[in-house]
């Protein structure tokens, strides 16, 4: 049995370009179906935020419309209560990537607020891609990748092949022209070589130890990656 550490957003608000704070945290989805994938291969899953708070999931997450309908609302909320880890986060400061075998980023608008910005979370991503253990990262926890710096101020995923979040997807979320960055155009902008599949259908794209997934629906493919990778 493995340890996987999930990283996952503190932020309850993602502030928009207008400065109203839109409700947010993580997308329940992105961290049930994981979760759900690697506890029943056997792994422990440990979770961590900054600052060690509770991470918020995104209400909008867990409403009929987003699983399915209601038997799948009910089933996500049924999971999350299992996800006891989620109510006992470490503080990210404080986290030895020494100590798991893989680690996995969430979605969520919440990274967009809080681990795009986290110096903590850019040095972690750095050692574990520098490490070579397995890296997932979905749907909008691609940002946290924005703040992996190395000394000479490049970004660390500069010229490696993943996915997240797309403009198109947030523009038919309705938040495109209302959001102060679309993560598809900073992700570019830092160098990554991105690649976008279609609006809403899993894709999922490995690039050495990284695996990155599109969007909520890419939760279980990315999932699987990473269980292939941990062996």
């Amino acid at each position: 049995m493995s340890t996987i550490l999930f990283v996952m957003t503190g932020a309850g608000t993602w502030t928009l370009a207008d400065g109203t704070p839109h409700p947010t945290g993580f997308w329940a989805e992105e961290a049930v179906v994981p979760y759900e994938a690697f506890a029943a291969a056997g792994h422990q899953v440990v979770v961590a935020t900054p600052g060690g708070v509770v991470p918020p999931v995104d209400q909008g997450s867990l409403a009929p419309a987003a699983n399915g309908g209601q038997q799948g609302a009910d089933r996500v909320a049924a999971a999350l209560e299992s996800f006891t880890a989620l109510q006992h986060p470490l503080r990210l400061e404080d986290v030895d990537l020494a100590d798991y075998a893989a680690v996995f980023y969430p979605g969520g608008h919440g990274p967009m607020e809080d681990l795009a910005v986290s110096a903590d979370s850019g040095a972690l991503l750095v050692g574990a891609l520098d490490s070579g253990i397995p890296l997932g990262v979905v749907c909008h926890a691609p940002a946290a990748l924005l703040a992996a710096t190395r000394a000479d101020g490049r970004n660390a995923f500069a010229g490696y092949q993943l996915t997240g979040f797309t403009n198109a997807e947030e523009a038919q979320a309705g938040l495109a022209d209302r959001a102060k960055w679309l993560l598809q155009d900073r992700l570019t902008d830092a160098g990554a070589d991105f690649h976008e599949g279609e609006p809403w259908a899993p894709h999922v794209v490995t690039d050495r130890n990284l695996v990155t997934g599109q969007n909520p629906a890419s939760s279980a493919p990315l999932a699987a990656e990473l269980l292939r990778k941990l062996g």
